[in-house]
């Protein structure tokens, strides 16, 4: 074959990824580059590049793309610590993914998932999406099911998943506006180790900024914390922007003052993929194109981006479809391995939080299975279309007889009646709610407490749903971007009631027309519908009686995922439904053992229904066998071996600030909390009765380096094998530090009735490190730390001591090294905000606070003549920066900051030390305090 027929570069599969998307990136004109930084970018036929999209939803199984196989929740599995489970489950998700592709090539191979914000907060509406609240607890369990989504060969990748979100996403209230303070310690020694270890591993190939900002910096503009990611993979990283993201920063964010600045800056900070305008490219495509005119972009910028792009796809096997090794049919889907894999995950994420012998349950009990959740399978908004359902009374009658298992959902069944039509209201064949029935037939009406009701038409078994003007019983479950399927209701002094439909805020009325149409487009209570309601049947009456019929009752209670906490949706409390409390009441009066039943996306404040429980067991929506994973633990068929990845707090107050990421300085999460939740990180039940008798360790004192060996003694006094998860703790009583209560190793025995096991924990002395804001770096200080076996953060248990030799921290040399605001000791009353628009850290007096410090312990004042300050100012009024010896409280020093300038104006400012003041007289360390004032800003300090 002649050179001159030889195929193009970037089709030779010998060559190395980077140089293939390099020959292609030559080969692609500045158009077309252009082009595919957009999500939807389109076909370059001549080069043999199909139409793209970035972004397939996978979180927990192939999501929006019809039926797929669907597993628990991401908390759920995260419940089994099982990493070997969730690469298979991510190897399922990947395989079914490549089926959908398979029927319809548009299908992206680059999935969006996993998420792996840590769960700092349990008000959060996006818990049911995370792992854990210990971010390297979910970096373990994310870098496993990523590893199954992306597959084992050298080259070519079944899926790329793609890391969310970077950085600091934790609440839905005003998320797009809230900036996320982290801080240097909480940052490195919290945030960013959920993102390290998957990064590390290689099995990523994609980052998703966040919507937030980060210390002031809309987190798509984070340039800097961008490159640090990229730098912890060997792999090429395309960042892709979340939706409607790039428009933020212009429109909510008021970041940048024009889409063509914004856009530039955006691909500058390192954002390669714009997910904007849904399926329009060409508002990017002129923004992108009117930046490089203006000289806001050069095209280096450009092929930056889309080089990351192409290089994305030649790992999906696009140019290569003949040696891809993840090749499927699209017949792979739902396959009887998938069946069982959804039902072991189940299982194995059920988590039994108390038990006073109520469980497992005696296979010759009548049993009455009541709440919400008894028969039904729940779906969020990320959940695929199941190809069945199993629910947990169903689950249990095919094995225990329907004779044996008695239910009651708790719901209300009603008629209403229109008093406009004086006729009640009833369902024609197509769903059509109408005003216009003789004899009304009856309606069930569940409470999710909080004002949120939804309604199921009986003779249809379907929810009414608000999606169309006409409001009509049609659905088969609460679901949208928007629910549809929830309403709010008024009580009139006369007894009747107004419904709104929760979505569009819009009032039921009756249309006059023959039939009496309900619609929902009254824009008013005073205009809505009055309709007479007449109980049929009571819920709780109803939940009684079938408690009265059984020697035990499982309640049923939690949340549905698309009510009260979600995506767009932070929880209003933390407590459970008030409705539900009272069908726990009901039924716990029936006299029968009660076991309390949780089935939710997070944790909740149980109150006195988790006292009074003979038994407590939560699951998450885990799925199309949710009913049989929860019956196979309930009836001791297969041993309860969930633990909590997330703490349960025991009030409210427990929990802190949502929108306070400071996790040091608020004492949240089970790392620095000074009380003890309900239950801890790692709690789980086995039906065994594990003891721990013993720990002993490696004798120190030992470095950084090395590595320590710990063995836990576990006697089993039941008579059932125990199935324990063995966690090592650590803390540092002596640290200079607020020092986080931490697992540091995990394992898993199974300890036969009446007999021993000991399990070996290996501990890394590098991760006992923090991050020394004096030097920017991890250091591990010397001196005692404490190991603790237990078998949850809040238990205690054997203790060993660690001694650590090494070099102390030395003070702070402000003369040498200038120190940053933002790396304080402490901050009170002020928040890290941004140093410039595009790089660095400051600090800032808080929002709606007159004054605010930092403190800055250990500082080496010695010969200290004068204080240079750089300084800037948030708005017009006083501001001011004063140095304080921390000491005694003394003012040292005042600074006034000029007035005029904007909060990027800095300026230099030196002002000399008193000569008798207490830190020119100072001989050795002194702790610092500088205070602002009013509107100051404040980057660095530094003593001359």
């Amino acid at each position: 074959m002649l050179v001159a027929d030889a195929p193009p570069a970037w089709r030779d599969a010998t060559l190395p990824v980077r140089s293939r998307a390099e020959a292609l990136l030559v080969a692609l004109t500045p158009e077309e580059r252009i082009a595919l930084l957009h999500q939807h970018a389109p076909a370059v036929p001549r080069l043999g590049l199909a139409a793209f999209r970035t972004g397939s939803e996978a979180l927990h199984g192939v999501a929006w793309l019809g039926t797929a196989t669907v597993f628990p929740q991401p908390v759920g599995l995260a419940a089994s610590w099982d990493t070997d489970l969730l690469e298979r489950v991510g190897a399922v998700v990947g395989t079914e993914l490549r089926a959908k592709h398979a029927a319809d090539p548009t299908v992206s191979l680059n999935v969006w998932a996993p998420v792996v914000n840590p769960l700092r907060h349990p008000g959060w509406g996006r818990t049911e999406e995370g792992f854990s609240s210990d971010p390297h607890v979910t970096a373990l369990l994310a870098t496993a099911y990523a590893r199954g989504l992306r597959g084992d060969d050298p080259v070519y990748w079944r899926t790329v998943p793609t890391l969310k979100h970077v950085l600091g996403y934790g609440n839905e209230t005003d998320r797009a506006v809230t900036s996320s303070n982290l801080p240097p310690r909480v940052l490195r020694e919290y945030e960013l180790p959920a993102f390290r270890g998957p990064l590390r591993a290689g099995v990523v190939g994609a980052l998703m900024p966040s919507y937030n900002l980060v210390n002031g910096r809309p987190a798509h503009l984070c340039g800097e914390l961008l490159d640090e990611l990229r730098s912890w993979s060997d792999e090429s990283l395309l960042v892709v922007s979340d939706a409607a993201a790039p428009g933020n920063v212009v429109t909510f964010q008021r970041y940048h003052d024009d889409h063509v600045a914004s856009h530039a800056a955006l691909l500058r900070a390192g954002v390669d993929s714009f997910t904007d305008n849904d399926a329009d490219a060409g508002p990017t495509v002129a923004r992108l194109t009117a930046a490089l005119d203006r000289g806001l972009l050069e095209p280096a910028d450009v092929d930056r981006a889309v080089l990351r792009h192409l290089e994305l796809r030649i790992r999906t096997g696009e140019l290569d479809p003949e040696l891809d090794p993840w090749r499927v049919g699209p017949d792979a889907i739902d396959l009887p391995a998938h069946r069982a894999l959804a039902r072991e995950s189940a299982a194995r994420g059920v988590v039994v939080l108390a038990n006073d012998g109520a469980l497992p349950l005696d296979p010759l009990a009548n049993v009455a299975v009541v709440g919400p959740h008894a028969e039904r399978v729940l779906h969020d908004w990320y959940s695929g279309t199941p190809p069945y359902l199993v629910g947990l009374a169903p689950s249990l009658a095919t094995r225990l007889g329907t004779h044996a298992v008695h239910v009651a959902d708790g719901a209300d069944r009603i008629t209403l009646t229109a008093t406009s039509t004086g006729r009640g209201v009833r369902a024609l064949a197509d769903g059509t709610l109408v005003a216009d029935a003789d004899e009304p037939p009856g309606h069930d009406l569940t409470d999710w407490g909080d004002g949120l009701l939804t309604l199921r038409d009986v003779g249809r078994d379907l929810l009414w749903s608000g999606a169309r003007w006409a409001v009509r019983a049609d659905a088969t479950r609460v679901g949208g971007w928007v629910a549809q399927e929830s309403f709010r209701r008024t009580r009139h002094d006369d007894g009747t009631w107004s419904l709104q439909h929760a979505g569009s805020g819009r009032w039921l009325r009756v249309q006059h027309d023959e039939a009496g149409t309900l619609v929902a487009d009254a824009p008013d209570a005073a205009l809505a519908e009055r309709f007479r309601v007449d109980l049929l049947r009571s819920g709780a009456a109803a939940v009684a009686d079938a408690a009265a019929a059984a020697d035990v009752v499982l309640v049923t209670v939690g949340n549905d995922p698309h009510l009260h906490g979600r995506e767009t949706e932070d929880r209003p409390h933390l407590d459970l439904p008030a409705p539900q409390v009272a069908l726990w009441r009901a039924a716990r009066a029936a006299g029968a053992r009660a076991v309390l039943v949780v089935v939710s996306s997070y944790p909740y404040v149980l109150g006195p229904a988790g006292d009074e429980a003979d038994a407590v067991v939560w699951s998450c929506h885990a799925g199309q066998e949710l009913g049989n994973g929860l019956a196979d633990v309930l009836l001791g068929e297969a041993e309860p071996t969930g633990r909590l990845a997330q703490e349960w707090p025991a009030d409210a107050a427990q929990a802190g600030d949502l929108l306070d990421q400071d996790v040091i300085a608020t004492h949240a999460t089970s790392w620095y909390s000074r009380t003890r939740p309900r239950y801890g990180l790692g709690h789980g039940l086995t039906y065994g009765a594990p003891v721990y008798d013993d720990l002993w360790c490696t004798p120190g004192p030992v470095r950084d380096g090395d590595g320590v060996v710990a063995h836990v003694t576990v006697t089993n006094a039941g008579d059932r094998p125990a199935h324990e998860l063995v966690q090592l703790y650590v803390d540092a009583p002596e640290h200079r530090l607020a020092y986080p209560h931490r697992v540091v190793a995990h394992t898993r025995v199974v300890v036969p009735p009446g007999g021993t096991a000991v399990a070996t924990l290996h501990v890394a002395v590098a991760d006992l490190a923090v991050w020394d804001v004096t030097r920017d770096r991890w250091v591990v200080e010397p001196g005692r730390y404490v190991l603790t076996a237990a078998p949850s953060s809040a238990h205690d248990g054997p203790r060993a001591d660690l001694w650590v030799a090494g070099d102390p921290v030395p003070p702070r040399d402000l003369r040498t090294r200038p120190a940053r605001a933002v790396d304080a000791d402490a901050l009170a009353g002020v928040d890290p905000a941004d140093l410039t628009p595009t790089t660095g850290t400051c600090v800032q007096v808080r929002r709606g606070h007159p004054a605010g410090s930092v403190l800055l312990r250990d500082c080496d004042v010695a010969g200290a003549a004068a204080v240079e300050l750089t300084v800037a100012r948030t708005r017009a009024g006083d501001a001011a920066v004063e140095l304080l010896d921390a000491a005694d409280g003394s003012v040292q020093v005042r600074i006034d900051v000029p007035a005029g300038g904007g909060r990027y104006d800095w300026c230099t400012l030196t002002t000399p030390l008193a000569p008798d003041s207490a830190l020119t007289r100072a001989d050795g360390p002194r702790d610092l305090r500088l205070r602002l004032l009013g509107s100051a800003r404040l980057a660095t300090v530094r003593l001359t």
